[in-house]
């Protein structure tokens, strides 16, 4: 699948009373909101951007972009521009929290030796990968 560096689609903003509620008629369940226009209109760029790294990492067909869409009486239709590459980046280099389970006098000893668990896990499953391509 070719993925676009940005994607831009149009968003239909509703003032509420507590802020501003934002839908993207093209993108099924993108949904976002926020209590200011500049605060709604940056969640905007979260959600799109969110919601597109999702479809692209299901393989999901991306629609194609039109600003032609149907806004009721008191809505906005704002033109909303992810930049993807750097989101990408952003998602696949975000650290991701594990738990670890150790015998109580591992973690004794260890905490004595101010071992960094962090680096280690890192590095543990790194090497495990390269010694399973060099089998």
């Amino acid at each position: 699948m070719n993925k676009a560096s940005k994607y831009t689609y149009a968003a239909i903003f509703t003032k509420e009373a507590d802020g501003y509620s934002v839908r993207f008629p093209q993108l099924d369940g993108c949904y976002t909101q926020g209590d200011s226009f500049e605060d709604a209109r940056k969640m905007a760029i979260d959600a799109m951007s969110l919601h597109l790294y999702g479809m692209e990492k299901d393989n999901c067909a991306i629609p194609e972009s039109t600003m032609d869409v149907d806004a009721q009486d008191g809505e906005m239709v704002v033109p909303i521009t992810a930049w993807m590459t750097p989101f990408r980046d952003e998602m696949e280099n975000r650290a991701v929290k594990k738990t670890l389970t150790i015998p109580a006098w591992l973690n004794e000893a260890a905490e004595m030796r101010k071992v960094n668990y962090s680096q280690i896990l890192q590095c543990a499953p790194l090497r495990a990968m390269s010694s399973t391509q060099a089998s």
